[in-house]
């Protein structure tokens, strides 16, 4: 299995400089697995290519070890010719300097973005070559992934779940390894070892500076960490807690269904939950006001009964993010999303008239002095016929094993509001400007502390 690793950046030869293996040299390392052996097919001052080639050792694989999957894998799998967590460790291994960021001599270069293609030939991509285009493109990447056929010799045979991935981009080296690093694994949905709690700190050290970012974060952390419950939940709330401009949407709360217990993020029971109530409100024409990376945008465009979605949010890198998430959109669906940067506590004429608007875990973030310019804004203003809020029931706070005592779920909340203070602001606003509103848990609700979510539906008494 190998990677390749392209620049024309002049002089090119600076790769094997970022790389810390000279391009005059074929090096050879031992790794678990085999033989990783890193060499330079071309180094000229216009292009230059690195190889890694990890030649796997299957009997040194599998000696003293244990398949789970099925009696012969030890004796049949792809893994000697398949890009997965084996290059992965091997590009950690060989490349850890790289992959850090570091160059002492250097620091400059190692600090600027250049021009890299990249390509593993044989990858196993289980989501086909649509997720790698969500998991590489939100990092910067053009993202090119050939199915390769299961027999070139038989088409009726159709594709095997293996692509030719390419990508090519302006981006820091040790971004570029970082993305593989973690990315690869990730696609294969597979790892050959054991996965224990360091995999989380792994995980974040390689995700420093993009994973929090990331619309597919949570995927990402679950194929990462093998879908292991406590490892994801541990790894998605540090990385709430590490970007100021994401919400709590990393905490995790069980759903228990008639057959099972499954673990499912409450940032997707939300959004659901939200997407529930505008649906029963008929609106079609809809607001998401603090609409950040797109999450729940992502969510909207995919119902055509939403004819009209206006995505706002005041910071300008949320809405890059989100407009990267909807870039290969058919533009027929495309059409229908506007992206608008503008503060909900001022008044903007742009929105209003519309059926529906959604704060979803938004007021939290607001001082709790520009509470009453936000409500003018929204329910004097643009006025919609519905308005659907959520925020954080605090007192369910206590019942996640990650958030310290007394602690908010989120460094930039300004408050969290107990059930009973929400639903004693609601109603005053309701009130005001003319809104009947009733409130519905977000959640798995506990007898004590009641739903993690809590969740405000306004609805106006009297519609033009």
């Amino acid at each position: 299995m190998l990677v390749t690793l392209t620049t024309t950046h002049r002089p090119a030869t600076d790769l094997g400089f970022l790389l810390h293996k000279h391009p005059e040299k074929a090096q050879a390392f031992p790794v678990a697995a085999g033989t990783a052996h890193v060499f330079y097919p071309m180094a000229a001052e216009e292009e230059c290519t690195a190889v890694l080639l990890l030649d796997v050792d299957p009997i040194k694989l599998v000696r003293g070890k244990r398949n789970d999957a099925f009696t012969l894998g030890q004796y049949v799998n792809d893994r000697p010719y398949a890009a997965g967590s084996l290059l992965a460790v091997a590009l950690g291994s060989v490349f850890r300097t790289a992959l850090n960021g570091r160059c002492d001599a250097r620091p400059e270069l190692a600090e600027t973005p250049i021009p890299l293609r990249v390509r593993v030939p044989a990858l196993p991509c289980r989501g086909g070559v649509e997720l790698a285009a969500r998991l590489f493109e939100p990092l910067g990447w053009q993202v090119e992934a050939t199915p390769v056929p299961l027999d070139p010799q038989v088409p009726g045979w159709g594709d095997s779940h293996y692509v030719d991935l390419r990508l090519s981009g302006e981006l820091r080296v040790s971004a570029a390894l970082k993305h593989l690093y973690v990315l690869i694994p990730v696609l294969d949905n597979a790892k050959h070892y054991w996965v224990s709690g360091d995999e989380v700190d792994k995980l974040l050290r390689a995700g420093d500076g993009w994973l929090a970012d990331h619309p597919e974060r949570e995927l990402i952390s679950n194929r990462y960490l093998a879908h292991r419950r406590a490892y994801v939940r541990s790894a998605l709330a540090q990385l709430a807690e590490s970007d100021p401009d994401e919400l709590d949407n990393a905490l995790v709360a069980p759903v228990v269904t008639e057959t099972s217990e499954q673990d499912i993020p409450l940032a997707v029971q939300r959004r659901g939950s939200v997407l529930a109530a505008l649906k029963a409100s008929g609106a079609r024409r809809v607001l998401d006001l603090g609409c950040g990376g797109g999450a729940l945008l992502h969510d909207l465009i995919q119902e055509p009964s939403f004819t009209q979605i206006v995505g706002v949010d005041v910071s300008a890198r949320a809405l890059e993010v989100a407009a990267r998430r909807f870039e290969r959109l058919p533009e027929r669906r495309r059409e229908r999303l506007t992206l608008r940067q503008s503060a909900l506590t001022y008044v903007d004429p742009a929105l209003a008239g519309f059926d529906a608007a959604v704060l979803m875990e938004v007021i939290e973030h607001v001082d709790p002095s520009r509470l009453p310019a936000l409500e003018h804004a929204v329910f004097a203003a643009a006025r919609p016929n519905t308005v659907i809020m959520t925020t954080p029931n605090v007192a369910y706070n206590v019942r996640f094993e990650n958030l310290p005592t007394g602690a908010f779920r989120h460094s930039d909340h300004r408050f969290e509001w107990t059930r009973s203070q929400f639903r004693q602001w609601a109603q005053g606003v309701a009130d005001q400007h003319g809104y009947a509103v009733r409130h519905l848990p977000v959640g798995p609700e506990d007898p004590e502390v009641g739903a993690p979510t809590q969740m405000a539906v306004f609805s106006r008494t009297v519609v033009a």
